[in-house]
């Protein structure tokens, strides 16, 4: 559906992830939920933007789980599914493809905010 926000750029975050079982239960629940110190640049993102595209990768697998579209707005409402403190708020995600895809088929795209580094 045409975002209100349809003039505005799109914006794409790498979500590092500790654990595969917090993957998962994105991928059932549609939610996500990251620390308080990324909470204001997705929040921010998620106005300013017409669509947030956030691409997940667990720490030290490697690759690529897949990316999900943010759908909402981070509140203050935590969710217990996540068992770790340290979490800020739940927000909406749809999940657009699940696949595990290896970094080195993404080691043609360099991040122009990062010193051009690898996008992994």
């Amino acid at each position: 559906s045409p975002s209100p926000r349809q003039n505005m750029p799109v914006r794409y975050f790498i979500m590092k992830s500790s654990n595969l079982q917090n993957i998962d239960i994105s991928q059932q629940k549609g939610i996500w939920s990251t620390t308080p110190s990324n909470e204001r640049k997705l929040n921010g993102a998620f106005w300013e933007s017409s669509m947030v595209y956030l691409i997940f990768s667990v720490q030290g697998s490697g690759c690529f789980q897949g990316f999900a579209r943010m759908e909402s707005a981070i509140g203050c409402e935590k969710s217990q599914d996540w068992g770790s403190a340290g979490f800020g708020g739940v927000f909406k995600v749809d999940w657009i493809r699940k696949e595990i895809i290896p970094f080195q088929f993404a080691h043609h795209l360099l991040n122009p905010w990062n010193d051009s580094k690898k996008v992994q």
